[in-house]
C-alpha cells in the first residue's frame, strides 16, 4: 500500500470537497456542459471552474471545448487508485476493535 503516490493524493484531494463530489455525481449520469454543471450551485462561474480544474488535474474529469461550449465527462477508471488503496486497508489484519 503506497502512501506516497501523487495520483492517489490528487484523487483524494478531488474527493475532499462536497462541491467536487456533487459534480462527479452529476457526471456519473453522463457528460454535461460547464453551464449545466453550474446550475445547482450558488457560486460564481470562476469558483466552479476552480473545482473543475482540480478534478481535471486529478484526472477524474476530462473536458473538451467546442466553440463556446466546454463539455465535461467522468473518467471513472482513474478512481481505481483510491479504491485499491482503500481495499488494502480493508484487507489489513485488525486488532479486533471494530
Amino acid at each position: 500500500m503506497d502512501n506516497n503516490n501523487a495520483a492517489l493524493d490528487a484523487v483524494f484531494f478531488a474527493l475532499s470537497d462536497g462541491t467536487r463530489r456533487e459534480v462527479l455525481r452529476r457526471l456519473a449520469n453522463g457528460p454535461a456542459s460547464v453551464s449545466e454543471l453550474s446550475q445547482p450551485f450558488r457560486m460564481a462561474l470562476p469558483s466552479l471552474l476552480k473545482h473543475l480544474g482540480a478534478l481535471e488535474r486529478a484526472g477524474v474529469v476530462a473536458t473538451r471545448k467546442r466553440g463556446r461550449t466546454r463539455t465535461c465527462w467522468l473518467r471513472p477508471a482513474v478512481l481505481r487508485v483510491a479504491e485499491q488503496w482503500l481495499e488494502g486497508l480493508r484487507q489489513s489484519p485488525a486488532p479486533g476493535f471494530d
